[in-house]
Order: C-alpha cells, then sequence, then structure tokens
C-alpha cells in the first residue's frame, strides 16, 4: 500500500534547522515523530483516509496531545487515535514510555536507597535536563507497590525459631503527627537461614495490631514454630498467647538489663546491678540461673527491695533459652537479630523525617526488609540447625 506524506515536511524541517538551529530541534523532532506516527497508523489499519478497502482493519479517529519531556526540553506529540476493534499505540513513543518506565523505577530505587528527594531531583536535572518534584518522587516509588505487597503476601513454610520487634516512625494523619508502629517478624529456616517473614505498619502497636500481624503470618503458612523471642512489647503477651500459646516464649536479656535500670535508686549503682543480671544469664544452665537469681534477690532485698521485687518476677523470662541446644542460645537469647536491620531503617527513614502517610512508610520499610531478606537467604547460615539436641536439664 502506498503511503502519502506531507511532500513539505521534510522541507519544512531542514528549513527549520537551518534557520533556527538548536533552537528548531525540538519542533522539528516534533514534525517528524508526528509524521511517523500517522504512516504507522495507515499501516495498522491498512487504509488511507477515507479509502475505500475491503482490508480496512478499523478507523482513525483524530489526535490526543501527549507531552514527553526530552533533551530538548518537553515536546507535545499530536498522537494519531483509531476507533473499531484495532489496537493501537505509535511504537515511536512506546520506546519513550519505557525510557519513561525506566527512569521512574530508577527514580524510586534511589529514594528507596535513602537518597533525598531534593538529591533525587538534582540527579534527574543532571542526566535530563529537567526537574522533578518531590510529590513526582513518591509517585514514582508507587510503581513498586505491586511487587512489593507479593513479597508481603509470599507463602511461608515451617520456621522454628521466630523474632519479633517494633519500632516507631512519625507519619502524618488527619493533620497530626502521630507514632506508627512498624512490626517485623523474622524466622529462622530449618537449614538454619534468616528470613524476614512480614512487616506490618499501624498507628497502634496494640494487641489487636500483633494478633492480625501474627495471623496474617499463619495464614500464609507459617508452621513448626518451637521457639519465639522478643521484648515485651504492649499487647504482645495476649496476641502471642492467642495465636501461638503451645510456643515457647523467650523475653529478650538484654531489654531485660534496660529495663532493670529503672528500678535501681542509686546511680552508681547501675553498673553493679548490669553485672550481677548479666551473671545470671550466662549462668550454663537454667538451674544455676535460678539459684543465681535467688541470691542477688537476696542481696538487694533491704538496699532496693523494688528492684529485687522486679527481678524477681521478670528475669525468669530470660530463662526460656536454656532450653534451646547450647550451640543455639547465645544468638536466641536476644532480638539482637534485628538489631542491625533496625539501625539500617532508622538510617534510611532518617532521611525522609515524617511520611505523608502509612502507605508511604510501609512501602519504605517493606522495600528495605525485602533486599535484607534477599542476601540473607542467599549469605551464609545464621544457627546450624543439624544435630542439635536439647540440654538436659
Amino acid at each position: 500500500m502506498a503511503h502519502h506524506t506531507d511532500p513539505e515536511l521534510l522541507n519544512n524541517v531542514l528549513q527549520l534547522l537551518t534557520e533556527q538551529g538548536h533552537d528548531g530541534f525540538a519542533e522539528g523532532l516534533r514534525l517528524l515523530v508526528n509524521e511517523a506516527m500517522r504512516v504507522e497508523r495507515h499501516e495498522v489499519l491498512q487504509a488511507q483516509p477515507y479509502e475505500r478497502t475491503t482490508t480496512r482493519q478499523g478507523y482513525a479517529n483524530g489526535y490526543k496531545p501527549k507531552t514527553l519531556t526530552s533533551r530538548v526540553g518537553p515536546i507535545t506529540f499530536s498522537v494519531p487515535q483509531v476507533r473499531g476493534d484495532t489496537a493501537f499505540y505509535p511504537s515511536a513513543l512506546e520506546k519513550g514510555l519505557r525510557s519513561e518506565q525506566a527512569l521512574k523505577l530508577a527514580m524510586a530505587e534511589m529514594y528507596v536507597q535513602g537518597v533525598s528527594t531534593r538529591k533525587v531531583s538534582a540527579i534527574v536535572e543532571e542526566l535530563c535536563g529537567s526537574t522533578v518534584s518531590s510529590t513526582q518522587v513518591s509517585d514514582c516509588a508507587k510503581l513498586l507497590d505491586a511487587e512489593l505487597q507479593k513479597w508481603r503476601d509470599r507463602p511461608l513454610g515451617a520456621c522454628p525459631y521466630l523474632v519479633f520487634d517494633a519500632r516507631y516512625e512519625k507519619v502524618r494523619h488527619d493533620g497530626q503527627l502521630r507514632d506508627c508502629a512498624v512490626l517485623i517478624a523474622l524466622g529462622i529456616t530449618p537449614e538454619g537461614q534468616r528470613v524476614i517473614l512480614g512487616v506490618s505498619v499501624a498507628l497502634s502497636e496494640a494487641e489487636v495490631h500483633w494478633r492480625a500481624f501474627f495471623h496474617s503470618l499463619v495464614q500464609r503458612g507459617l508452621c513448626g514454630v518451637t521457639f519465639i523471642v522478643s521484648d515485651d512489647h504492649p499487647g504482645m503477651a495476649a496476641a502471642r498467647q492467642a495465636v501461638f500459646g503451645a510456643v515457647p516464649w523467650q523475653r529478650c536479656q538484654f531489654h531485660l538489663q534496660q529495663n532493670a535500670q529503672a528500678y535501681v535508686p542509686r546511680l552508681e549503682q547501675r553498673a553493679e546491678v548490669a553485672r550481677a543480671i548479666r551473671g545470671v544469664f550466662e549462668c550454663p544452665s537454667r538451674l544455676a540461673a535460678e539459684q543465681r537469681l535467688k541470691e542477688i534477690v537476696a542481696h538487694y532485698a533491704k538496699s532496693a527491695p523494688k528492684l529485687a521485687t522486679w527481678m524477681e518476677d521478670n528475669l525468669p523470662q530470660g530463662f526460656t533459652v536454656f532450653t534451646l541446644p547450647a550451640a543455639h542460645q547465645q544468638r536466641m537469647r536476644t532480638s539482637n537479630a534485628l538489631e542491625r536491620v533496625n539501625q539500617e531503617l532508622k538510617r534510611r527513614t532518617r532521611v525522609a523525617r515524617v511520611f505523608p502517610n502509612e502507605p508511604s512508610l510501609l512501602r519504605l520499610i517493606s522495600a528495605l526488609l525485602a533486599e535484607t531478606s534477599d542476601d540473607w537467604e542467599t549469605g551464609k547460615i545464621y544457627l546450624n540447625m543439624e544435630n542439635q539436641n536439647p540440654p538436659s536439664v
């Protein structure tokens, strides 16, 4: 089929470039791309405008303006439209759309990696000659949402050991700054690898949030849990008992030592009390730890009665780890497996400082945790799970 191209087109473009030089690049490009799209529409429809033919696959339906940013500035093209059953979009702009998509994904990745929106804008301006706003950077980050949702919803399997932790970030909610709880679950697989099982974001760390989070893990297939370690987070105990009631729980020994300091009556006693508590936790067996606890409770009964009562009531919650194989006890006595993760999260979220809403916080946290989990699952094992028998006492 013959194509009827405007015979004056090339002459107009040449005259434009001759008279205006660089200033005519944008208009020349617009004219050429518009003509290429028009010709391509003729090929797809298998007919020229108003041509009567049995091979026609549809009808031209005017043009729609579309502005794209290029190295020579913004250009508004006239995109040919069709009506009928034939699907059509010009290949000249499809390539541009793929490039635009790649740029958006690159911007999203820069944001996730902790680059501020101001720096992202500066980089894009340097590379492309155009600026982007912080809102545009955030919109680009939304491109990650579908993949991140798949990661958060992925099926789980057996994980003998679980570690839970919570942190807080600032978000805007109904015009106010609120503390938003971020719940994180880490699992140790039967092969001894660490893996991030899930994350949840909500304005409360109350029981309902923890319970919904635990249920979501079970519904995704989490099973085979034999041991849980965490701090004594608000609302967690009731939720844990409701969902993982038969699973032994270990209270983080590190946080127990920190919590004890609130009951030390004199500043000069703090180092001494910390050493005493470490001595309890470093005992070779639960029986020895219980005996040592009785001794320090008796020692502080008169000089620090509130501390003595608190230790007697709370330190035994840190003894559950003695039921694990000796080779596992050092790493499973605290929730420190998530400590470095939280430090990295803090480093990245500090760039944003305040999140505009909960979904933006969940997006960033999920992207960082997914990356961390991938590194763990392809790296060295965290615990040797083979031929490990629990202690007899």
